[in-house]
C-alpha cells in the first residue's frame, strides 16, 4: 500500500492511497466471509459458500463494494500511521478507482481530505525561565482564617438593633408582578451579604429593624417565571449576630489537634503559605505555557475551532451573539494551541498514563459530575470516552513536565519550587 500526502494547509491533508491486489486480498476475503454468512444459497450452509458460487449468484462487483467499504477505515489508518499524522476530524473520502469484476486486477485508489494535528517546532522549554509574584502570609490572612474557624464554633445571638452585612436573619418575603402574588415565603433563614437569594436583598435588609418591611424590584430566581422582574416585600423577623468564642488555648483544643492558640496559628501560616505557593505555581504554568505559544506560532484549524465553537454556541442558545461568538472563538483557538501544544511535550517526554493513575483521575472527575466514581466510570467507558479522559490526563502531566523543567522565581528573586505543584 502506498500512500502520497498532499499538503492543503497547515492543518489539511489530501491522502492518495493506493492498495494493490496483495494489500487489499484480506479485505476482500473478508467481504467473502460476510456476504457467504448472509444469504441462504440452497446446498450450502452459512458461511461454507464457495467464492466462485458467490460471484455468480450475489455477484462480484457487489462483494467487491462490500470490501471496499469495510476495509476503507483499516486503509485510512494505515495511511495515518504510516504518515504520523493524527486526524482532528472525520475524512471526506471519494474511490478514484477500483477493482471490477471485468478488471480484477486494478488497484484501489482513494483520496481522502481530513483536518490533521499541524506541525510546528517545538520551543526548548528546559530551564524556560518564568518570574512570578512575590507572596506572603500576612498577619491579616491569619486571622481572617482563624475567624472563619471560630465562626464554625459560633452561636447566634438575637439582638435589638437595626441588621448590617453579616448579620443572620428571618424573614418573609412576597413577589407580586402587576399586583398579582406569584410567590410567598415565610420565615427563611438569610445571611445578609451571602448572595444566596434575590438580587437587592442586601440593599434592602441593611439599616431595618426587626418588624420593619420594604420593597424593591428583583429578577426572579427560580420558577416558571425566572428572569421576570418583579416587586418584593421583605418584612424582617429577627436579627442574629454570631458570637465567637475567644480565641485562647481552650478553644486550641476544641477546634484543632493542638494545645495552644499560637501552634494553631502557626499551622494556619503554615497552610496559607503552602496554598500562596500553589498560586505561584498556577502563575507560572500560564506563564510558561504563554511562552511557548508565543515562540511556537502553531496554526489553527478552522474547521476543528469553528466546529468547536459551533457546539458551545448552541449550547448555550446564543448563536446570533456576534461579540460573544468572537470572544468563544478566540479562546478556543488558545485551547486548541495549548492541546497540541501539550501534546507534543507528551510525545516528548514520552510521558504514560498508568492504569491506576487514569482510574484515580476519573474517581475524581466524578466529583464534577456528582456521581458515583464506580458508575462514572462505567458510563465513561461503556460511551467511548475513555482515550478523551487519557489525554487530559497526559496533558495535565504535560504541564507537571513544563513546571519540573523551568526556572521559577519570583519577583524578589527568591527560587520556587515545582514541589508545591504537588
Amino acid at each position: 500500500m502506498k500512500t502520497n500526502v498532499e499538503k492543503l494547509n497547515p492543518t489539511r491533508v489530501k491522502l492518495t492511497i493506493t492498495v494493490d491486489q496483495a494489500d487489499f486480498k484480506p479485505a476482500l476475503d473478508a467481504a467473502y466471509k460476510t456476504v457467504s454468512q448472509q444469504v441462504n444459497i440452497p446446498g450450502f450452509r452459512k458461511g461454507k459458500v464457495p467464492s466462485s458460487v458467490l460471484d455468480q449468484r450475489v455477484g462480484k462487483d457487489m462483494i467487491l463494494a462490500q470490501a471496499i467499504n469495510d476495509g476503507m477505515d483499516d486503509f485510512y489508518r494505515q495511511a495515518l500511521a504510516a504518515e504520523k499524522l493524527i486526524p482532528l476530524g472525520t475524512p471526506q473520502a471519494d474511490v478514484k478507482q477500483a477493482p471490477t469484476a471485468a478488471e480484477p486486477n486494478l488497484e484501489l485508489i482513494i483520496e481522502l481530505e481530513v483536518e490533521v494535528r499541524p506541525e510546528f517546532k517545538l520551543p526548548d522549554y528546559k530551564g524556560l525561565k518564568v518570574k512570578v509574584d512575590s507572596l506572603k502570609v500576612a498577619k491579616l490572612d491569619i486571622d481572617t482564617e482563624l475567624d472563619a474557624l471560630r465562626g464554625r464554633f459560633g452561636t447566634l445571638k438575637t439582638v435589638d438593633r437595626p441588621a448590617a452585612n453579616g448579620d443572620f436573619t428571618s424573614i418573609d418575603l412576597t413577589a407580586q408582578i402587576d399586583g398579582k402574588n406569584i410567590d410567598t415565603a415565610t420565615d427563611i433563614s438569610y445571611e445578609i451579604g451571602s448572595g444566596q437569594l434575590l438580587d437587592g436583598i442586601d440593599e434592602a435588609l441593611e439599616t431595618l429593624t426587626a418588624g420593619e418591611t420594604t420593597t424593591f424590584r428583583s429578577k426572579l430566581a427560580g420558577g416558571e417565571l425566572a428572569g421576570q422582574e418583579a416587586e418584593v416585600t421583605v418584612t424582617l423577623n429577627a436579627v442574629k449576630e454570631r458570637e465567637l468564642p475567644k480565641a485562647d488555648d481552650e478553644f486550641a483544643q476544641l477546634a484543632s489537634e493542638f494545645d495552644t492558640i499560637e501552634e494553631l496559628k502557626k499551622n494556619i501560616e503554615a497552610q496559607l503559605e503552602v496554598t500562596l505557593a500553589r498560586k505561584q505555581i498556577l502563575q507560572a504554568r500560564d506563564l510558561i505555557i504563554e511562552q511557548l505559544l508565543e515562540k511556537a506560532k502553531i496554526p489553527v484549524s478552522a474547521e476543528a475551532v469553528g466546529r468547536e465553537v459551533e457546539s458551545h454556541l448552541e449550547g448555550e442558545g446564543r448563536q446570533a451573539d456576534i461579540e460573544h461568538r468572537k470572544e468563544v472563538t478566540e479562546e478556543t483557538e488558545r485551547n486548541f494551541r495549548t492541546q497540541v501544544l501539550l501534546d507534543a511535550v507528551s510525545e516528548a517526554e514520552e510521558i504514560k498514563v498508568e492504569d491506576q493513575e487514569l482510574i484515580e483521575y476519573l474517581a475524581f472527575s466524578s466529583r464534577n459530575y456528582g456521581m458515583e466514581p464506580n458508575e462514572f466510570i462505567k458510563q465513561v467507558a461503556s460511551a467511548g470516552q475513555v482515550p478523551a479522559f487519557v489525554g487530559e490526563l497526559t496533558r495535565r502531566k504535560a504541564v507537571d513536565a513544563l513546571v519540573a523543567a523551568a526556572e521559577i522565581v519570583d519577583s524578589k528573586g527568591n527560587k520556587i519550587s515545582a514541589e508545591a505543584n504537588n
